[in-house]
């Protein structure tokens, strides 16, 4: 009997703000909600914004008044609100108005005469070109005749014909919350994000770690851009033609498994398996089927999945931009025929639009088998069963969709129909859709959802679309929509596409719902959500995610009424504890975990015998399993 993967902690940060406990999804919705969920949310995100702050518990302005959080929406909601999401990209990332670059300028003398100029001789060229004659000048200066002329780059500027992005909140700065030094972008990220899921659990780490075997816990985890900014590959690739050095980290810190190693060396401590998988835009489903399939497996118990990505460089930008795959400042002007551009409004998925907007995004997720789960009286958010990858098969361009999208689909909703039966797909599901905002997404994927419903007998499937708000992170864009879509879980609210006036001509919606006001849902619960992922190459993935109302009936089914009800009563600590975190949060406390050098693992230290491995720091042996795999292949 396969045990079920249930979501016990998840969290990050991305353009919302922080993940957990829904916040960034509220921050999606914030029309829909209660005042005082709204509220709440809201001054969380002015605390991370630096628009007040907080001291004995309260909140402070500038004046050190008092605030409630009634107050704080009313002073700074419509800052707040404009400081999240996508926007126009900050100066902080870069200037889109003066991007700077080298431009190429030949120079000569006059009439093909020789010229001179003076520099310091160490900074002379090695070896001196074959026309060029050096005279001293004194001990640090040279004189230099030169009679061919040279040529050579000057820093000039220009702007970029992107200008937005999905950008974390205003004023929020990963660096500053822990001993960041020399860290690239993503992968502080990395710490800040997946510190946030392990909070979100109400549980300990080492009260975890205690409970299982320490092989019986994995991460996998990546980034499909590396790291490129300067202290990673960025500054390693740029490094030289700057007039710069190499440092000894950018090489190694650059590397996309890094998200996994950061978690394990500095956050967990863990020993177990490892992974860094990458599936251009599909990353994070990728991470999170082998995630899964190692606890239904039973060769894992926790695994912590999830991706960093922080691609809102020039480099990415102008990369992206070149292959047109870009909104870019015109395009946009051009769709709504006006000189203003409303950069808000740059990712619109399903509607007219001229490209995707790149993201800043770190999303991490905590599993655990079902077992587990209730043994610690974990709080259980939903449960992911599977998740379908398929390849497009032969292809002429890398980047166009093909068909293994419908592959993975159709398997997702044939599995879900087993799981919960067909009526509740058919009435009670919906999509969330990669939604990218490029013009052929727009008809791909939408005809695709459209011929997956008529097949399976679903009418008025609700679509949802997170990059409309967030953008496109890449690795970790599905993982964007796996957090929004417990949010709806939680609210029973599907996000509106916000950003669109109207479904554009050619997206196929005969059998989906497609809308840019919230849908609600409280009179008939959603319970099954599709996240469904393309990606650069044919890189396609779909998951299927039950809500935590479907994994309570499986698990009274599975486990009976008074184990339920004893894990229940467990529960009620665990959410106290979570609730103790968010609260916390809410307020600038974000507890990052950081060990750097701590308890350290000495290998003399392990303890092996035939049977099994005593490792420092971890109560029960890693114990060896028995395997009769192949045992009736040998005589």
């Amino acid at each position: 009997m396969s045990r079920l993967p249930v979501i016990v902690g998840f969290g990050g940060y991305n353009a919302a703000g922080r993940s957990s406990f829904h916040h960034g999804f509220r921050r999606t919705v914030v029309e829909s909600l209660p005042a005082t969920e709204r509220q709440e949310t809201l001054a969380g995100l002015a605390v991370m914004m630096k628009l007040v702050s907080v001291e004995d518990g309260q909140y402070l302005d500038e004046e050190r008044g008092v605030l409630t959080p009634a107050d704080i929406e009313a002073r700074f909601g419509e800052t707040i609100l404009e400081g999240t999401l996508v926007r126009r990209i900050e100066k902080r990332y870069l200037d889109v108005d003066a991007a700077h670059w080298q431009k190429n300028l030949t120079v000569t003398g006059e009439a093909g005469k020789p010229f001179s100029f003076m520099t310091l001789a160490k900074q002379l060229p090695e070896p001196l070109p074959s026309d060029w004659a050096v005279e001293p000048l004194n001990e640090t200066e040279v004189m230099v005749t030169m009679y061919d002329g040279c040529d050579m780059k000057l820093d000039s500027y220009r702007p970029l014909p992107v200008k937005s992005a999905g950008q974390l909140p205003s004023g929020f700065d990963p660096a500053e919350l822990y001993a960041s030094r020399f860290h690239p972008r993503g992968l502080q990220m990395t710490i800040i994000a997946a510190t946030d899921a392990l909070r979100s659990t109400g549980l300990e780490w080492k009260t975890i770690v205690n409970h299982v075997q320490p092989d019986e816990i994995a991460v996998f985890a990546s980034s499909a851009m590396s790291q490129l900014d300067e202290n990673s590959f960025g500054g390693l690739m740029q490094s030289r033609l700057k007039g710069n050095r190499v440092s000894a980290k950018q090489l190694a810190l650059g590397l996309n498994s890094m998200p996994a190693d950061f978690i394990n060396a500095y956050i967990l401590g863990s020993v177990g398996t490892t992974g860094a998988i990458t599936g251009a835009c599909a990353s994070f489903l990728y991470n999170l089927q082998k995630g899964t399939e190692m606890i239904t497996s039973g060769r894992a118990r926790v695994v912590l999945v999830g991706n960093g990505e922080a691609p809102v460089t020039q480099e990415c930008i102008e990369g992206y931009g070149a292959m047109g795959a870009l909104a870019t400042e015109d395009g946009l002007r051009a769709i709504e025929g006006r000189d203003d551009v409303d950069f808000r409004r740059a990712s619109r998925p399903f509607s007219q639009n001229c490209g995707f907007t790149l993201a800043e995004s770190a999303q991490f997720f905590l599993l655990m088998d079902d077992e587990l789960a209730l043994e610690l009286g974990a709080d259980i958010h939903g449960a992911v069963t599977d998740v379908f990858i398929n390849a497009d098969g032969f292809k002429k361009s890398i980047s166009a969709p093909g068909p293994g999208n419908y592959l993975t689909m159709a398997k997702a909703v044939h599995s879900a129909m087993q799981v919960v039966g067909e009526a509740s797909v058919r009435s009670r599901s919906f999509v969330h859709a990669h939604g990218s905002s490029t013009p052929a997404n727009r008809v791909t994927e939408s005809e695709l959802l459209d011929r997956i419903a008529d097949a399976f007998g679903i009418a008025d499937w609700p679509i949802a679309a997170a990059k409309a708000f967030v953008g496109h992170s890449l690795a970790s864009a599905s993982a964007d929509q796996l957090a929004s879509a417990l949010g709806t879980f939680k609210y029973q609210i599907v996000p509106g596409i916000k950003t669109i006036d109207e479904v554009a001509g050619d997206v196929h919606q005969k059998h989906l719902r497609i809308s840019n006001r919230d849908l609600m849902r409280s009179d008939d619960p959603l319970e099954v959500c599709f996240i469904n992922s393309k990606g650069f190459g044919g890189n396609n993935a779909s998951a299927v995610v039950l809500a935590p109302s479907v994994v309570e009936r499986m698990l009274r089914k599975r486990h009976g009424e008074a184990t339920y009800n004893e894990y229940a009563a467990r529960r009620e600590t665990t959410r106290a504890a979570a609730t103790a975190y968010d609260l916390r949060a809410l307020k600038g406390q974000l507890d990052i975990i950081y060990n750097f050098g701590n308890d350290m693992i000495d290998d003399r230290e392990l303890r092996i015998t035939t049977t099994e491995i005593k490792v420092p720091g971890f109560d029960q042996p890693l114990v060896f399993r028995k395997d009769d795999r192949f045992g009736d292949m040998i005589d």
